[in-house]
């Protein structure tokens, strides 16, 4: 139990867009405390960005209540965001300026000015190795320099909650894993952070805990070894078929086969969530024979987080 008070206080929160509409954020309630990172993991639309955009009080709750640093955001909300920091997905930048002037005007709306502001732009740069290219315009930095100066952005003033929305999209594999280390840098430092992705890696390598959502729903919270324990010591079996087609109706044949507990297919790849692999796999690939299907390679994993939202939402992620 985490005895550190918290810092974001999240009650029955609901938001629909429409009176009509469906919930984007439907009876979400949980905490972040002082010095955690949290991670709200969930595919794409699931309600991480609406629930981001709620507490940096940008939207209106449809009901429920959300407090950041004993601040309520529809009360409070200038008090609330002189205390947070946000780094959205979509980037805050201006591609005509320079990076130095992209700080300089969100350091301005942040209510910093003088030698305090040189101060910090000059740090934040330096932070995100980007002190080189100050002077450069935004137009001409690659996709993963534009995530790292997005980042510095959400930084200025130094705030007691980031919020970094799915920060390592679209980005190539070296800035991917610049972004990650730094993100771990801030955590060792006490920064309390939100982080959003649909990278279960990423959840798995940063987290103190994790909610997981799903359609708006949260439907699982808890530390990494407390959400594995959700589906015991079950494994995942992933076929990759020979075939182009055919992993859907693999998906439903084995859903019959003892020791399965449910599968998912995508792009040609079959997962399987088995209660042991070695107990079922002679029967999966008698299945998949069967179906007249050829596979290409069998991968056995321990339980992860893969394996829980398997087991929660019977398909993958990705899907």
């Amino acid at each position: 139990m985490n005895d550190t008070p918290a810092l974001v206080e999240i009650r029955n929160l609901y938001k629909r867009y429409a009176p009509a509409a469906p919930y984007a954020v439907e009876d979400v309630s949980f905490d972040i405390h002082a010095g955690e990172l949290f991670s709200l993991l969930g595919p794409n639309g699931a309600g991480k960005t609406t629930t981001i955009s709620i507490i940096s009080t940008l939207l209106p709750p449809t009901s429920g209540t959300v407090r950041v640093g004993g601040y309520d955001v529809q009360r409070d909300p200038m008090a609330v965001r002189r205390i947070i920091g946000v780094a959205p997905q979509e980037l805050a930048l201006y591609d005509d300026l320079t990076a130095r002037e992209n700080l300089r005007f969100w350091g301005e709306m942040r209510g910093l000015h003088s030698a305090e502001l040189r101060h910090e732009i000059a740090e934040k740069l330096a932070l995100m190795e980007l002190t080189d290219r100050a002077k450069d315009r935004v137009s001409t930095f690659s996709g993963g320099m534009k995530r790292r100066l997005n980042l510095a952005v959400g930084l200025l003033g130094n705030p007691q909650l980031l919020m970094l929305d799915e920060p390592t999209v679209a980005i190539d594999p070296q800035s991917r894993r610049y972004l990650l280390d730094w993100v771990k840098k801030l955590r060792e430092q006490g920064v309390t952070i939100l982080y959003t992705t649909h990278y279960m890696e990423e959840a798995q390598e940063l987290s103190d805990r994790i909610g997981i959502i799903d359609h708006g729903k949260l439907i699982a919270l808890g530390t990494l070894d407390e959400l594995i324990q959700l589906v015991g010591q079950h494994e995942i079996l992933r076929l990759q078929l020979v075939q182009e087609t055919g992993a859907a109706e693999l998906a439903t044949a084995l859903q019959s086969v003892a020791g399965v507990i449910g599968t998912s297919a995508a792009d040609g790849e079959v997962l399987v969530n088995v209660i042991t692999a070695e107990a079922t796999l002679a029967a999966v690939i008698g299945v998949a024979t069967g179906l007249g299907l050829s596979v290409r390679t069998i991968e056995i994993r321990e339980p992860n987080l893969e394996a829980v939202f398997l087991h929660l939402t019977g398909r993958a992620l990705r899907d």
